[in-house]
């Protein structure tokens, strides 16, 4: 399985794009812009995604490579806006505002059909391109 995140439109509010899976689209995504000084924006590139297990997120997957060398737990998980992340990627059904902010809706859904679809794999590619216009 190869994955894949093209973001798409980035702001104050944050990198929105999406997720695809071996070429097909599977979900909106959020990360912290390139601009945010208090969150990691993780840049365009090719990464590895490992199986992580922590306190907070017991199961999920870490962003791992070249442009991640300094910063660790770089998730992905649950969450709406921006503010939710500290330089991990989140998963959303659709694309919204919530309260006057750039936001994902039904992130914990989404979140748990991501883990559905990674259940049996520890260990995939990620590709991130910027696609901003």
């Amino acid at each position: 399985m190869k994955a894949s995140i093209v973001r798409l439109e980035q702001s104050e509010q944050g990198a929105l794009g999406t997720l695809l899976f071996d070429g097909v689209i599977f979900c909106f995504t959020l990360q912290p812009d390139v601009l945010d000084k208090e969150r990691f924006h993780i840049p365009e590139g090719n990464y590895t995604c490992k199986r992580f297990h922590g306190i907070k997120y017991p199961n999920t997957f870490e962003v791992v490579g070249e442009g991640t060398k300094g910063h660790s737990a770089l998730l992905f998980h649950a969450g709406n806006v921006e503010t939710d992340s500290l330089g991990c990627t989140l998963l959303g059904s659709s694309v919204m505002k919530l309260k006057g902010f750039r936001a994902i809706s039904n992130s914990g859904l989404t979140f748990k059909l991501f883990l559905d679809y990674t259940k049996n794999i520890d260990e995939f590619p990620l590709l991130i391109i910027d696609c901003y216009t």
